[in-house]
């Protein structure tokens, strides 16, 4: 597990496009930061361009840093499950190609686990209609996506994505995690 200082640790999480997740993951409570990037591909240091291409391997993915005396990894996944489509394959929405993908990178044992544990509970829930297609991946790599990419939410609340996609996502995750919000 890798381990910040405090005994942080570390979630990485695709669902789509990355401002989304970021705008949720940043209110949660626990949740130290986010950062937008890239991870399993088969480039090193990959640019948006090369990315949303589709051809470079890599899903847009948040890099969570938590600390899970406040907020567990298993919430961290309940509310990923949620917030997200993990029945479509490589799609969210109007985004499409393999760099949308459902996936989570697993930093351990641990961690690996609990995705497969949290997968099967809420599959078993029938909060979807569709099968849940996430891939459990091992972490191999990171990349910091473009600063423009960072806190893109907060810093552009009026740029048409926002509005129409993030928007509605973050009052949704607003409302069903109230107790959970900084």
């Amino acid at each position: 597990m890798e381990n910040k200082s405090n005994n942080l640790e570390i979630a990485t999480l695709g669902g789509g496009c990355f401002w989304c997740l970021e705008a949720i993951y940043t209110e949660l409570k626990g949740v130290d930061k986010v950062v937008s990037g890239y991870s399993g591909g088969n480039k090193g240091n990959p640019s948006y361009q090369e990315v949303s291409q589709g051809n470079s391997g890599h899903a847009e993915v948040v890099q969570i840093t938590f600390d899970p005396h406040v907020v567990s990894y298993d919430d961290l996944l309940r509310i990923f499950f949620t917030i997200h489509d993990p029945t479509t394959l490589n799609r969210q929405g109007a985004d499409i190609g393999p760099q949308y993908r459902s996936v989570i990178y697993y930093h351990d044992q641990s961690q690996r686990d609990s995705a497969e544990r949290i997968m099967a509970v809420v599959a078993g829930e029938k909060i979807w209609s569709d099968p849940i297609v996430t891939q459990i991946e091992p972490f191999t790599d990171f990349f910091i996506a473009e600063e423009y990419h960072q806190d893109y939410f907060k810093r552009n609340p009026n740029q048409g994505y926002c509005q129409v996609v993030i928007a509605p996502k973050v009052v949704k995750f607003r409302k069903s995690f109230a107790a959970h919000l900084k």
